[in-house]
């Protein structure tokens, strides 16, 4: 089969730390600035946890017409606007398209938890005949791919994936298995969430795998640092516009990066605990570097899962050096979730976004709030603020609950 390259020619995202690209990347990532903490979101005085990263001062009426974002929820909302971003940076604002060859893959991990919480309540309360009509189209997941493609007439592929924290990287890896087949001209993909709302913030608790470090929110993320004691959860959205190579020259679309190669494979070993060995994460990282056709000494930089939990930090370290044997070592790594806290399903989309970013600019987003190194994950995790570095390729991981590990491989456009 004659694969098609594929490009990614537009970049939206909502992050705890900047909306839209320039603010998340030049303002958020690279200044190394703190999305986390205490929440306003609800009072959280009686949770384990009493930190996140929440996207403050978005107000969906400011971006979306008032009628319309009262029948959505805030996971919703946060899609729509990364995916107008990415629209308008990749210029198919203005570009006539084929709405038929163009799609839109968008996942979510929980989907509208806030219209659920809100919505059971008002049923306790008031009986069945006070809940609205819209409430099932606020909770379903994959309300957010569907506002999508009808906001922007896209009538391509239309899928919504919902594999934990690896969402938004399978969601575009499979956007990208479709152009590579020649099944559609263009793609929006990515994955988006808001679930820092009482119920799953209780249930995430209760698992233990959160920071509880209340007394200091700002320094409570710190991926790599032997002193990390779990993730601390985080919402927004990641949307990027792939498309097709050919079609992109045509139009004469901006490219900031390829999208070569996409793993995706499975623990098979437990719902909540990575597999102890790395197996899994072994595995997809080998199957996304022979996808792309590149060799481990053409990796320069990792934006590593990094979640700052113990075991997912120590194992992913040791994944990789059992992957890159002594170019391990020579590797750049960072995580992204020291800043923005863990987006669950949307963590792999904005990862992702800002892996394209380092391969298009040459720079690489630090690791913050890393102050006691680890013998456990002994590689180089930029900790010093940002750096310059010549990236012919780089890699972008995301490894989720039950066991689902998506790996993309992102290569400078020639």
């Amino acid at each position: 089969m004659n694969r098609h390259r594929v490009v990614v020619s537009g970049i939206g995202v909502v992050t705890p730390i900047g909306i839209g690209r320039e603010d998340f990347w030049e303002e958020g990532l690279l200044a190394g600035r703190n999305g986390i903490s205490r929440i306003t979101l609800f009072d959280p005085s009686e949770f384990r946890s009493q930190m996140a990263g929440e996207v403050k001062g978005f107000h969906a009426e400011e971006w979306i017409d008032r009628k319309i974002a009262r029948r959505m929820d805030r996971f919703t909302h946060f899609a729509l606007v990364a995916a107008d971003l990415a629209m308008k940076d990749a210029g198919l604002d203005v570009f006539p398209f084929d709405g038929c060859r163009a799609g839109v893959i968008i996942g979510s991990g929980i989907g509208g938890t806030q219209a659920l919480e809100r919505s059971h309540a008002e049923l306790l309360a008031k009986g069945p005949r006070s809940v609205g009509p819209f409430v099932v189209s606020k909770v379903l997941i994959n309300t957010a791919a569907c506002m999508v493609s009808i906001t922007h007439g896209l009538k391509g592929p239309l899928s919504a994936p919902s594999v934990a924290c690896s969402t938004g990287s399978n969601a575009i890896g499979d956007a990208y298995r479709i152009l590579e087949r020649g099944d559609a001209d263009i793609m929006l993909a990515g994955g988006t969430e808001a679930s820092v709302s009482p119920l799953p913030f209780a249930g995430f608790c209760a698992t233990r795998a959160m920071s509880a470090r209340n007394d200091d929110v700002e320094r409570a993320s710190r991926p790599f640092d032997k002193n990390r004691d779990g993730f601390v959860m985080g919402e927004g959205a990641g949307v990027v516009v792939l498309e097709r190579l050919d079609h992109a020259l045509e139009r004469n679309a901006p490219v900031y990066a390829e999208l070569a190669g996409y793993g995706n494979t499975a623990d098979a070993f437990h719902l909540t605990a990575p597999e102890p060995e790395g197996d899994g994460m072994v595995r997809v990282m080998r199957e996304a570097l022979r996808d792309a056709g590149v060799a481990v000494s053409d990796i320069g930089y990792i934006n590593a899962h990094g979640t700052s939990t113990v075991l997912n930090d120590k194992i992913e370290s040791a994944a990789v050096m059992k992957v890159f044997g002594d170019h391990a070592r020579r590797l750049k790594i960072s995580s992204i979730k020291s800043m923005i806290g863990h987006l669950l399903a949307a963590s792999g989309a904005v990862e992702f976004a800002a892996t394209v970013l380092s391969v298009s600019t040459g720079r690489i987003p630090p690791t913050i709030n890393y102050e006691q190194p680890d013998p456990d994950c002994p590689l180089d995790y930029v900790t010093e603020g940002a750096e310059s570095i010549e990236l012919g390729a780089a890699m972008s991981q995301s490894f989720g609950f039950g066991g689902g590990n998506a790996c993309l491989v992102v290569k400078s456009y020639e």
